[in-house]
């Protein structure tokens, strides 16, 4: 219990859970699931709040015959209700080798979001699945409920290990097989992807999920301090280059990575996905009590 206690402590503290119990994710659309939840849609089903009225016709379940009005009209209407719908939260985090960089590092960084995150949907009885992907998914926890489940979701966190390539066209598509529902989708990553990421977004749009792209970058990629002759290695696949660290070079590698995040941040746009581009020097409470509350995301 102890050790659970101080993994609550490194990824939330009490102080920020008692204000994540006051918010509630908020979904752009509304969504189905297989269950019936606490979530009312505007949808016309059998729980337990009245919305209309319509004329009995042969066929409908006696059970839903309103007798007050048949007793004042002699007429018989059966009563219609909102159907209660599941919001489904689905949180991807990145755990290839480059996430294990930084200071603060930017797996530490995606784990504190994905729990504050968690915490929130569980506490309003979402349901909350958690993913790790490198090259693919890694591991899962699906579909967990209620507040009382918060130690398999930090536990789940606690295991989290970075190592290998990113494959996040790959990861995307597994992910679209397994969970055909929509819902809620944040994706946690620095999206430093050779390969591109345009693949990976593309199965998750098409799903029409609510999709949040989140790029997390540590402060030394942001603004690098190099200087001299050095040899720099790729620490997923160990790809290797000798370059003359110079002032003029740093300046282009900070053009070049200001485009690559904002043609980054212009797709997701332009496709009614949301982006955040974040340091791992931003209080990683104002992501979650300050941006998404402008996005709208939580209340």
């Amino acid at each position: 219990m102890a050790l659970t206690q101080e993994k609550y402590q490194e990824l939330l503290t009490p102080e920020f859970m008692t204000k994540l119990d006051q918010l509630a994710l908020v979904s752009r659309k509304i969504f189905a699931g297989k269950l019936r939840g606490e979530r009312i849609s505007k949808r016309k089903g059998e729980s337990v709040e009245f919305a209309d009225h319509r004329s009995y016709v042969i066929g409908d379940d006696l059970r839903f015959l309103d007798w007050n009005i048949y007793a004042r009209l002699e007429k018989l209407f059966i009563k219609l209700f909102l159907e209660e719908e599941d919001l489904h939260i689905s949180i991807l985090i990145d755990v290839s080798k480059s996430m294990d960089w930084g200071e603060p590092g930017k797996s530490m960084y995606a784990r504190r979001i994905a729990a504050a995150m968690a915490y929130i949907g569980l506490v309003n009885f979402d349901r909350v699945s958690l993913y790790t992907y490198a090259d693919g998914l890694q591991d899962e926890i699906v579909g967990v409920r209620g507040r009382r489940t918060m130690f398999k979701v930090v536990e789940f966190l606690d295991r989290v290990t970075c190592e290998g390539k990113s494959n996040l066209p790959l990861a995307c598509k597994q992910f679209s097989i397994r969970h055909p529902q929509q819902g809620i989708v944040l994706l946690l990553s620095d999206f430093f992807e050779k390969s591109g990421y345009e693949q990976g977004l593309k199965y998750m749009l098409g799903r029409k999920y609510d999709l949040y792209a989140i790029q997390i970058l540590s402060p030394e990629e942001i603004e690098p301090r190099l200087a001299g002759d050095l040899r720099l290695m790729d620490v997923e696949d160990d790809d290797a280059a000798e370059v003359t660290i110079s002032r003029a070079l740093i300046s282009r590698y900070k053009r070049n990575l200001e485009a690559y995040c904002h043609q980054l941040k212009d797709y997701c746009n332009r496709r009614g996905a949301s982006y955040l581009f974040t340091g791992t020097d931003v209080p990683f409470d104002q992501i979650i009590t300050s941006y998404f509350r402008r996005r709208g995301l939580i209340k």
